[in-house]
């Protein structure tokens, strides 16, 4: 029988791992009710904690790349996970606003900045030479799973039990996840005897970055990527890719359907319905990048997002189940699909050394996005007491980085290795 290949372990680690992450992420929405309730804060402010927290995880995106090159993969895995853990821990004794924003908005936030930012497109990269594509895909699509097996049960548990109960059951996943982390993670291919996945012979590889200031590495690589326009333009898409998923839905979904009166695991399963389809969906085009024009299927994606986006108040206003059905189809197969082909162009682009931390920098205009619908959607809801506006205004967006990412201009990427004078040319 054929053994395994261990980059195939390292991908089912890295995907619990994002499971775990962005459950602790994707389930602020089912929290701010309960926490309203409870403590009586303002649900702007409760809205601020988890903008905070988006941001903070988003800018930390370059950084925690430059980290993982100067520390190594499993010790900042490890550092995240236990910071994750902290902060839920913290959870079960917060009274105040200001503890609220300390720990689901700082602590939170910057333990996610690992897995939901830079960790998918480092370990397609080290460990995937064939089926890189596919290995993004598989990555992002992880925390649509988390969201799909589990927000529904949080919900259950918060209206059977309490809001501290669902807290519980995330701090055991992240012990556990914690645990396996430890015990089977490795940093390279190297360190189990291997190449990355479809290399036949080891490649020369780049000068050694351990003794380098990885502040300095994230500002250089940014320093240089904003003269190209490639980078402004998917930053832009990102933008609005951020604002129109976990900043708006991710955070204010199950709040507006339950404005119509619709109850919360019913919210919940319906967000749990889209992470079926965004699981697909992500897959699918985490392959698809590996064969077709990145910057058409990006097109597409947004077109059809914004399109759906438009549609949900109309769904919601109507009480049609139907509705809401097919919304959550079309929503969900491109929640995340944009990211393996915008990881795709930034690697052809930038290149496989640069690519990593320049990501990490678009990822972080992705974050600023999800910040802005975060508090501005709360900040809508309080005004004009309805999250409409808020979803009418992302649909237009959306439509908007569509126009985006079609100004992309085909061009050769040029990959150079230090101490090699050949160049890898790859058509975008």
């Amino acid at each position: 029988m054929k053994r395994i290949h261990y980059s195939w372990v390292i991908l089912i680690i890295t995907f619990f791992s994002i499971i775990v992450a962005g459950i602790v992420r994707s389930s602020s929405g089912v929290f701010i009710v309960p926490f309203e309730n409870e403590f009586g804060w303002d649900r702007s402010v409760i809205s601020l904690a988890f903008a905070i927290s988006l941001f903070l995880y988003g800018l930390s995106g370059p950084f925690m790349a430059a980290l993982i090159e100067v520390l190594g993969l499993k010790k900042m895995m490890v550092l995240a996970m236990s910071t994750l853990l902290a902060g839920i821990l913290l959870t079960f004794f917060m009274q105040y606003e200001w503890q609220l924003i300390l720990i689901w908005g700082i602590i939170i936030g910057l333990g996610s900045g690992v897995f939901l930012t830079v960790l998918s497109p480092y370990v397609a990269n080290r460990w995937f030479e064939k089926r890189r594509g596919l290995a993004v895909g598989i990555l992002t699509a992880s925390t649509a799973t988390g969201q799909l097996i589990l927000l529904p049960v949080l919900a259950i548990i918060i209206e059977s039990y309490s809001w501290r109960w669902a807290i519980g059951l995330i701090l055991v996943l992240s012990l556990i996840m914690l645990a396996i982390i430890l015990l089977f993670m490795k940093n390279n291919p190297k360190e189990v005897g291997t190449l990355p996945y479809g290399l036949a012979e080891e490649k020369q590889e780049a000068v050694t970055v351990q003794n380098k200031n990885p502040i300095a590495m994230a500002f250089q690589s940014l320093i240089e990527a904003v003269r190209v326009k490639e980078f402004w333009l998917l930053a832009g898409s990102f933008f609005i890719c951020g604002l129109s998923t976990s900043g708006l839905i991710g955070t204010h979904f199950i709040s507006y359907c339950i404005s119509f009166g619709l109850p919360v695991v019913t919210a919940a399963s319906l967000l749990s319905f889209m992470g079926i389809f965004d699981l697909i969906g992500t897959t699918v085009s985490g392959w698809l990048s590996d064969r077709f024009d990145n910057r058409w299927l990006l097109f597409w994606y947004y077109a059809l997002r914004g399109a759906s986006l438009v549609l949900l108040p109309f769904a919601l206003n109507e009480g049609s189940i139907g509705l809401l059905i097919i919304f959550s189809v079309f929503y969900g197969l491109d929640w995340i699909a944009t990211v393996p082909p915008t990881i795709s162009i930034s690697r052809q682009v930038f290149g496989m050394e640069k690519s990593g931390i320049v990501y990490g920098w678009i990822f972080a205009a992705h974050q600023v996005g999800a910040a802005v619908a975060a508090y501005g959607g709360g900040l809508i809801f309080k005004i004009f007491n309805s999250y409409t506006w808020a979803f009418f205004l992302a649909g237009i967006f959306c439509l908007l980085g569509s126009l985006f990412v079609i100004l992309i201009k085909k061009h050769k990427a040029v990959t150079k290795v230090k101490g090699d004078a050949m160049e890898i040319e790859k058509r975008c």
